[in-house]
């Protein structure tokens, strides 16, 4: 557990990283701790510059949240990963602890499953996935610890489909795959995980049910998507990206900080304040 008494550095890094809510979230939880020597910041870092950057760190660091593309890159940088994030090949959560080691986790996954709970969705019978890029590998991690049947994933090449059946054989998940052209089939499910970048589903908004189960949109900007909106007109439960972002920034502040509970609230109302100001 980290002093709170003397000061203390965290960051974001990543490329791109201006749009980054990180530092609002976690410098709301400082404040709410009362954990007036902690700092946070952001820092432009690709993966080749990744190495040199953790070789500069001193002992004042505490930890890094990481975004793309930085995932896997710091993997063999590490002294330790967690089976979490060893599953999905994703550190997006490094803690620096006092003897010097440094040690990855990942987040996202437990985030998810967070925001599904506090919305009430603990298990499920089925879901679809939309999209089969990095957050795709991490939904269906989540979806492995919830979801008691088959995972459909709509993706738009062969070769993408592929890789979603490997990440389903890697994590006991049962994996179909179809293509993005019958994306409109997966509106159906109980629930959805939207995966993919801003505009991709916003074709779909018009092919909601009328009785829609649960979206989670990972998007936070712009919000709401129109299959988000679309969803919400039609009274279905809609997650958006700013809840996953808390619910995962919530446990790298305490894993930082060994402070716990982090205090949600305070980090959504900053989140949801700093979107509305853009």
């Amino acid at each position: 557990m980290a002093s709170a008494d003397r000061r203390h550095r965290a960051a974001v890094l990543g490329s791109p990283i201006a749009h980054s809510l990180s530092p609002v979230l976690h410098r709301a939880a400082y404040a709410e701790l009362g954990l007036t020597h902690w700092t946070y910041d952001r820092f432009e870092v690709d993966e080749a510059g990744l190495a040199a950057f953790m070789a500069g760190l001193d002992a004042t660091w505490a930890g890094l949240s990481l975004t793309m593309p930085l995932k896997r890159a710091v993997i063999p940088l590490l002294d330790s990963v967690s089976e979490t994030a060893a599953s999905v090949e994703a550190v997006n959560t490094v803690v620096l602890t006092e003897g010097g080691r440094r040690i990855g986790d990942n987040t996202d996954i437990p985030g998810m499953i967070a925001a599904l709970r506090e919305r009430g969705v603990e298990k499920t019978e089925s879901a679809a996935v939309l999209g089969a890029g990095a957050t795709a590998s991490s939904a269906l991690a989540a979806l492995s610890e919830i979801c008691t049947g088959p995972v459909t994933a709509y993706v738009r090449s062969r070769e993408r489909g592929q890789e979603m059946r490997g990440w389903g054989e890697r994590l006991d998940v049962d994996v179909r795959i179809s293509d993005w052209a019958e994306a409109e089939q997966a509106l159906r499910a109980p629930l959805v995980v939207a995966t993919t970048p801003a505009g991709a589903t916003d074709a779909l908004a018009g092919a909601v049910p009328d009785r829609p189960g649960t979206l989670f949109d990972v998007l936070y900007e712009p919000w709401p998507t129109g299959l988000a909106a679309a969803w919400t007109a039609r009274n279905g439960t809609v997650i958006g990206g700013l809840d996953l972002l808390v619910h995962q920034a919530v446990l790298q502040v305490e894993q930082m900080t060994g402070r716990s509970p982090a205090p949600l609230a305070a980090m959504r109302r900053a989140g949801g304040a700093a979107l509305a100001a853009r």
